[in-house]
């Protein structure tokens, strides 16, 4: 069996640091990794173009999709995000000789198992939400902030909505171009994508990434508050929050003089 490590907050594809330039592996090449073995001198791994097309093509039952995400899996079609934040943060084995599908769909299982143990949909039904949209949530939270700061966060997103103001994350932006960068340009924010909360209400299509216990807790249990804006300001992690549009383009010029933000993208 090979020994399979997802991080929280990883994503499907591999990611690139636009700032560093380094590329973290996505949960599709960590498990291609994970399933390499030598066989009488060769190298033989489950390979993650395997990988993706047995997560575009297969059936989401066939995939253990548990039901709660049953629709909004099968409305993304044949795109192998479909399943993005399904396969849950966590330590595995998986099986070398198995198919793309059956790890993917052993995953997808283990994960539904997770998340359940979360408290997950009884929080939904407590909340008045799906049990998938609370996880879309948990992978914003997780991307969009520090640790300290997730039911702060949490709280944003739900007020946003609320209000039906569009979120306007850059997580989200970023998400289908396969990068970490805390700043976007008027381009990339103007793409029309499932994901992108600066041209669309509402959430993104799925989650932009595998949330970890500490972000879907936040999703379950926000903290109160009528906060609808917040950025980070500094090196450490300072994130204020305001409910007051001109504090934030205030705090957004602080965070500029601090080099946190690009002033000119």
């Amino acid at each position: 069996m090979g020994r399979l490590v997802i991080p929280e907050g990883r994503q499907l594809d591999d990611t690139t640091d636009m700032k560093t330039n380094v590329v973290n592996p996505g949960i599709f090449s960590l498990i291609s990794r994970a399933t390499c073995v030598d066989l009488d001198g060769n190298k033989r791994c489950v390979s993650v173009d395997d990988l993706r097309v047995a997560a575009s093509d297969s059936a989401p039952t066939s995939l253990a999709v548990p039901p709660w995400a049953v629709e909004p899996v099968t409305e993304l079609g044949k795109d192998h995000r479909r399943i993005e934040g399904l396969i849950a943060p966590g330590t595995f084995n998986v099986d070398p000789s198995a198919s793309a599908e059956s790890i993917l769909t052993s995953l997808i299982s283990a994960g539904a198992v997770e998340y359940a143990k979360s408290g997950l949909v009884d929080s939904a039904q407590a909340m008045g939400l799906s049990p998938y949209d609370i996880l879309v949530v948990a992978s914003l939270v997780q991307q969009e902030s520090n640790t300290q700061d997730f039911p702060k966060v949490a709280q944003v997103i739900y007020n946003r909505l609320h209000t039906h103001h569009t979120l306007e994350f850059d997580s989200t932006v970023n998400y289908p171009l396969d990068r970490r960068e805390v700043a976007t340009t008027d381009a990339d924010r103007g793409q029309r994508t499932p994901w992108n909360t600066y041209v669309s209400q509402g959430l993104p299509a799925t989650a932009i990434c595998s949330p970890g216990v500490d972000a879907l807790r936040a999703a379950e249990h926000p903290e109160p508050g009528d906060w609808l804006y917040f950025v980070t300001i500094d090196a450490q992690g300072t994130t204020l929050f305001t409910k007051d549009y001109q504090q934030h383009l205030a705090n957004i010029e602080l965070a500029k003089r601090n080099g946190v933000l690009d002033s000119a993208r």
